[in-house]
């Protein structure tokens, strides 16, 4: 099976990797579904909605903040450098990617489209001020601010840059991932439940206008009925093994 996976990536005109929670699993970043993620611990409509955000800003905060931490020390695992790598190789055209983690980046990706936002973005619960918190250099010195964060242009409070339940998918990011899938003769899914839509549109898309699904991931999920290639494992293990195969069929 990794040998017909790699021989479609080594083929592909327009690969496209579409990545969830699981790329990220290897790396020390909880997954949200199935035993031991985030769900289990946490309400989605405490933590996670608009209505969450009004209700308690500082229950909201104090779980992204924790989130932060985990994040802040989590490295790229070798799934997120195989996918950097097939980039520099010039087969990868794009990740998108449901996470928020910002991993994609930090392993060397350049063409990244984030659908669900990026957790070390906030942004103004009123105006139109933005903040990347590791650009500004800020990261740990916003994590041991005690007061919530307000916005220094109009002083509202400032809110994740997330996509939360109940909350659109950015427009322009949205558009853009459709359009890259409806371009795509081969769709890399990696570690993604494809429960999520309309994010989980993306695979479908491809497969509609003629192209091929390879998924990896540990377990079964809605995209595995559409797949040509299923990849049962560990991401890392798994890529790092694709990568390899796809590197001497290019010889």
């Amino acid at each position: 099976m990794i040998e017909e996976a790699a021989k479609l990536i080594a083929k592909a005109k327009f690969l496209i990797a579409f990545t969830g929670a699981g790329i990220s699993a290897e790396s020390g970043v909880p997954t949200f579904r199935g035993s031991g993620g985030l769900w289990e611990k946490y309400r989605i409509e405490e933590v996670a909605t608009p209505e969450a955000f009004r209700r308690n800003p500082k229950l909201v905060w104090e779980f992204y903040k924790m989130r932060m931490r985990k994040m802040k020390d989590a490295k790229p695992n070798k799934a997120h450098l195989t996918l950097a790598e097939l980039e520099d190789m010039g087969i990868l055209k794009a990740v998108i990617t449901q996470n928020i983690d910002d991993l994609h980046r930090e392993a060397g990706n350049k063409r990244i489209i984030e659908l669900h936002g990026n957790i070390y973005r906030v942004k103004c619960s009123y105006c139109d001020y933005i903040e990347n918190l590791k650009e500004s250099g800020r990261v740990e010195r916003f994590l041991a601010e005690k007061e919530l964060p307000k916005c220094p242009k109009c002083s509202n409070l400032l809110r994740p840059d997330v996509v939360w339940f109940g909350e659109s998918l950015p427009e322009k990011e949205l558009s853009e991932a459709f359009n890259l899938a409806r371009r795509s003769d081969v769709c890399l899914v990696i570690g993604t439940s494809g429960q999520v839509y309309p994010a989980a549109y993306i695979p479908y898309i491809t497969k509609e206008h003629g192209g091929y699904i390879i998924e990896v991931n540990v377990n079964e999920g809605g995209i595995t009925p559409i797949a040509d290639v299923f990849l049962r494992g560990k991401a890392g293990e798994i890529m790092e093994e694709l990568l390899k195969k796809v590197k001497e069929l290019r010889k």
